[in-house]
């Protein structure tokens, strides 16, 4: 490993090497026996990842195209409430502005959802909700459930961004009232970049439109699944679908419960490390908002440059993100998803306290420490 380097990132993350081996093997036929196996395998993992028992498909493009999708086929002419608190969040209004009538329910990036507003959004018309559940942006989870609730009440569609924490944190888009949820294949799940997934509700396929669009066209995936062997309605990208089904077997080897809670002693433990530095995290959380367990954003310490932070991280062969777009430079995160445990956490933790006592800050206190007590307990 010491000519790779270590991502301590929101995504993409370190994969395991029975993830990479797999996709060093000769084409098959992706309209095959063995290829509809990987597909069903794939299917089977996630649907327990999610929390659903409703269809479910993978697509060939990354989390944005399932996003895309999910709009796209459910919610054009519709008014649209996007909730607004982070970056990827905006994302999703974006591509709502391109099918609906989309509305912005907006709060300050980092602070909870404006759930008053929402309501009123539904009370106008709204007949889709989006929302990103774990904005790793700026650190925070949402609260699916609740916007889940206010969207039954109301008769909308709630379509969930769960790209950040599916496979990382417990999902359960079934008894949350979500209608569409979306993961990406190179955040929690630890597989290469460049596959989605989207499950979709029965209440869902009522409102299915048309004509809906031609490579996400949702409809198609449905038909070509429920062929024997199973299939895409499109090629795949099958050396990725390889690498996607080892990484669902893993994560059925280790087991949800036993992973959720690796990635919320990960999480922990970076936020007791950012407690003994006498560093603020960035987000506002309240009784219904939590901090993020798959990505930790800390506010860079006055008389320290963000870019200098992590370079010189990066030098020591470890990879932390910064802040994006109006954050640049204000806070910095480590990413806590995927194929790593403690030895990774320790490395990061360690390369941090390092790096911030040479840049002239002197940590309050000994933040590796803090963070083996969570670790080690």
């Amino acid at each position: 490993m010491e000519n790779e380097p270590l991502l301590m990132l929101p995504g993409p993350v370190p994969m395991p090497e029975r993830v990479r081996y797999a996709m060093a093997r000769q084409a098959i036929n992706h309209r095959g026996a063995e290829f509809g196996r990987i597909y069903a395998d794939c299917v089977r993992v996630l649907r327990s990842a999610f929390g659903t028992s409703h269809d479910l498909f993978v697509l060939s493009g990354s989390g944005t195209a399932a996003m895309e999708a999910a709009v796209a086929n459910f919610g054009k002419g519709k008014k649209i409430a996007c909730l607004v608190n982070g970056k990827f969040s905006e994302r999703l209004l974006k591509i709502a502005q391109r099918y609906g009538d989309a509305v912005p329910v907006a709060s300050p990036w980092g602070t909870p959802l404006d759930l008053r507003g929402l309501a009123k959004a539904l009370e106008g018309g709204a007949g889709m909700v989006t929302m990103v559940h774990n904005e790793t942006s700026v650190g925070l989870k949402n609260p699916a459930a609740d916007v889940g609730r206010l969207c039954q009440k109301h008769d909308a569609l709630f379509v969930m961004d769960g790209i950040t924490s599916i496979g990382g944190d417990v999902v359960e888009a079934d008894s949350w009232g979500v209608d569409v949820a979306v993961v990406g294949s190179q955040k929690c799940l630890a597989a290469p970049a460049g596959l989605s997934a989207v499950s979709v509700s029965s209440r869902a396929w009522e409102e299915l439109v048309t004509p809906a669009p031609y490579y996400l066209d949702l409809a198609a995936y449905r038909k070509s699944a429920g062929n024997t062997p199973m299939e895409t309605p499109y090629t795949p990208a099958v050396p990725l679908f390889l690498a996607l089904r080892e990484a669902c077997l893993i994560l059925e080897e280790e087991g949800l419960p036993a992973r959720v809670a690796r990635h919320v002693r990960m999480a922990s433990s970076v936020r007791a490390a950012a407690a003994a530095w006498g560093l603020p995290l960035f987000p506002k959380v309240d009784g219904m908002h939590a901090y993020s367990n798959t990505a930790t954003a800390i506010t860079v310490p006055d008389g320290v440059a963000d870019a200098d932070l992590r370079s010189r991280i990066r030098r020591l062969g470890i990879e932390v993100a910064g802040g994006q777009d109006q954050l640049k430079g204000k806070i910095f995160r480590i990413g806590t998803m995927g194929a790593i445990s403690a030895p990774e956490i320790l490395a990061t933790l360690a390369a941090v306290q390092c790096t911030l006592t040479a840049l002239g800050h002197r940590p309050a206190g000994d933040g590796v420490a803090a963070a083996y007590e969570v670790l080690a307990g």
